[in-house]
């Protein structure tokens, strides 16, 4: 059902738009979400819907760019906490995210699994952002520094993975799922953990 038309500052329409969308794209693979439809659930015409966004591929790369900002945003480390405090906090903030932005998370990782290069590689950038954050905050050897990388990119892989699924598992608790990521991170690491 389409919503009455009313009036938005340019920002404020962008705004609503994405956010349907992130609720449509984390809904529904990309083929089947229709410029159209988003157009009609936002009260607008399928021509201002264009003016903010020229194709559909530039809305869902808008989209996931910006839950991608958000994500690294909220995650950013405070360089005054020791190293595996600092990526406690980093995961918390992560949880967090998550539980109040489940559908921007569930859209990113829609894009993530796109055929389409540049989102794919809007969401890697923002991986690779976390991975550097990370292994700067390790300060590995540089004999270490690959192997410490690797094990980084592959954590990071497998808390989105975890965490996509806890969405529907609604009977694991956040700190569970916190120390289940955290033991996963330290058996990576070992002692480089710190």
């Amino acid at each position: 059902m389409a919503s009455p038309r009313r009036r938005l500052s340019p920002d404020q329409r962008r705004t609503e738009l994405l956010d349907i969308g992130a609720r449509l794209f984390s809904q529904r693979a990309y083929e089947d979400v229709r410029i159209e439809e988003v157009a009609e659930l936002a009260g607008v015409s399928r021509g201002l819907m264009y003016h903010y966004f020229p194709t559909k591929r530039d809305f869902m790369a808008a989209v996931v760019q910006r839950e991608s900002d958000r994500l690294l945003a909220v995650t950013e480390p405070d360089p005054s906490l020791s190293v595996h405090d600092r990526i406690a906090a980093g995961l918390d903030a992560y949880l967090e995210y998550i539980e109040s932005h489940a559908q921007g998370v569930l859209a990113v990782n829609r894009g993530a699994a796109s055929a389409d290069a540049s989102i794919r590689g809007i969401v890697d950038a923002e991986l690779d952002v976390q991975q550097q954050r990370i292994v700067d905050a390790l300060a590995p050897s540089d004999a270490d520094r690959e192997l410490v990388a690797l094990a980084v990119r592959g954590w990071i892989a497998f808390v989105r993975s975890v965490c996509v699924d806890w969405l529907d598992r609604p009977g694991v608790t956040t700190v569970q799922l916190r120390e289940l990521c955290l033991a996963a991170l330290a058996g990576l690491l070992g002692d480089r953990l710190g």
